[in-house]
């Protein structure tokens, strides 16, 4: 079974999402005319807008709960993997993706607050994929599939994972035992997070808004007194990335093992662009325009991969610890801090793994939960329902302490590569629709501080909540 999930995984990502997600990331790139370069400042002054409704979800909020389960583990344990799979140059092929996988970013978050319902009970906004894909495309079919493939990626794949990787990290120290130790660490996570799931959905806002920033900023800190400590091979460092990246005639010679597929893999898994994932969480906001949470979105992409990603990246790759197939993971970041920080470092790892796959699993099953409302007919399941999902989501965790690693990547790498395959021919069969939108935004922008939006300015006439 597992040589059989890995033959697939290595198939889907080469050649078949290399493809997808160049074509997709280079299109709306130029569709948008690199709305991600034009538009970054914009974005920022969007980022701490006030909705009208206090009640309401801001972008701010949205944007934490898509970087909750973009900023996680894969920040660690994703490009250490990379590094020590694949090579150093696995990070420039992350740092190439982040970028231009910006502009999917910001075309399926617009897409999604053009297509986003509201609950006429509570107020609050949803949608995502699904919504458009249905709505839009009139496919129910492929809008059913989209959900059923997020359900397996967050509330089984990245969960378990996300467990595997908090306990791999007591790898480090005298206690852990292989047997026992996995299984302690993955009851007392599945607690922790049984406690914030029966707390409510706006518990969960509320704690990602508050742990995510933090959590980002310790972790910074930390990798740039690294850097500082061995600032003289920085150069040579980066040097280091961009030859390796470009050393073709290894990557062609073993392209599935190769820096390219495995910085696709990894950076795709860190900051999700084009996968669906955030326009979940994107539609929930309440702003005056579509464009404005797509502009948004982006920034959550560059704060994943361009920000903690690289911190990561350069600390290990300067720390003189040389990357290696053994240290794959937790520990090549753990000796990467210890040349600075001693034993200490091992500790800091830890205590931010703790804090990333917390918020990484509360992100992913506030995703579930909405996917959930969507196979539900678009509305929450009763309270009994509910409760028996939110056990499994629990269990799933438990288990994923106790998989083996390969076993963990690639369901990941598997239900993430479904999603994406749905969701970005979705976004380039809409994609004028964004496009029209934008030009929008932009001459309205022109004249007024913020630009208001309704669906006749762009031809659409039966959207539910831009009338």
């Amino acid at each position: 079974m597992l040589q059989f999930l890995k033959a697939m995984d290595n198939v889907m990502y080469y050649p078949i999402l290399l493809i997808v997600l160049g074509f997709a990331a280079f299109y709306f790139t130029g569709r948008t005319r690199f709305v991600q370069v034009r538009h970054f400042r914009e974005s920022l002054r969007i980022i701490f807008e006030k909705p009208a409704d206090d009640r309401a979800v801001s972008s701010f909020q949205a944007l934490m709960v898509s970087t909750a389960s973009r900023v996680g583990t894969g920040n660690i344990v994703g490009v250490s993997t990379a590094i020590c799979m694949g090579g150093p140059g696995a990070v420039f092929w992350m740092w190439l993706l982040a970028f231009f996988g910006a502009s999917s970013a910001f075309v399926e978050s617009t897409l999604a607050q053009i297509f986003k319902k509201k609950n006429k009970e509570t107020g609050e906004y949803f949608g995502g994929p699904a919504y458009y894909i249905e709505t839009a495309l009139h496919s129910k079919f492929f809008a059913g599939a989209f959900v059923v493939f997020l359900i397996l990626t967050y509330g089984v794949g990245f969960n378990m994972l996300a467990s595997f990787n908090l306990q791999s990290t007591f790898a480090a120290y005298e206690f852990y035992h292989p047997q026992n130790t996995p299984l302690y660490i993955g009851a007392i996570l599945a607690l922790l997070v049984a406690i914030v799931l029966f707390g409510g959905g706006k518990r969960i806002v509320r704690i990602t808004e508050i742990v995510v920033p933090v959590m980002g900023v310790l972790y910074v800190l930390a990798s740039l007194i690294v850097l500082l400590a061995h600032v003289t091979i920085i150069p040579s460092v980066v040097h280091l990335v961009i030859q390796d990246a470009f050393n073709f005639k290894a990557i062609f010679s073993g392209m599935a093992g190769s820096c390219m597929i495995y910085g696709i893999k990894r950076g795709l898994y860190s900051n999700e662009a084009g996968v669906g994932s955030a326009p979940n969480a994107s539609a929930s906001a309440d702003v005056t325009h579509p464009v404005k949470q797509g502009l948004v979105q982006m920034l959550s992409v560059y704060i994943d991969t361009l920000l903690l990603c690289s911190a990561t990246a350069i600390m290990c790759l300067s720390s003189g610890i040389l990357p290696s197939v053994k240290l794959s993971g937790a520990p090549y970041v753990q000796q990467a801090l210890s040349t600075v920080f001693g034993s200490f470092g091992p500790i800091f790892i830890t205590i931010a793994m703790i804090l990333f796959a917390f918020t990484t699993l509360i992100g992913n099953l506030y995703y579930v939960d909405n996917a959930v409302a969507y196979l539900n007919h678009k509305k929450k399941p009763g309270k009994g329902a509910m409760t028996i999902i939110h056990i499994i989501c629990v269990l799933v965790i438990f288990v994923g302490a106790v998989v083996p690693m390969d076993a963990a990547w690639a369901l990941a790498d598997i239900s993430m590569g479904l999603m994406t395959l749905i969701n970005l021919p979705a976004c380039f069969l809409l994609s004028s629709i964004v496009i029209h939108a934008l030009r929008d935004y932009e001459e309205k922008r022109k004249t007024v501080e913020h630009p208001a939006f309704k669906g006749e300015d762009i031809g659409l006439y039966d959207l539910d909540c831009w009338q």
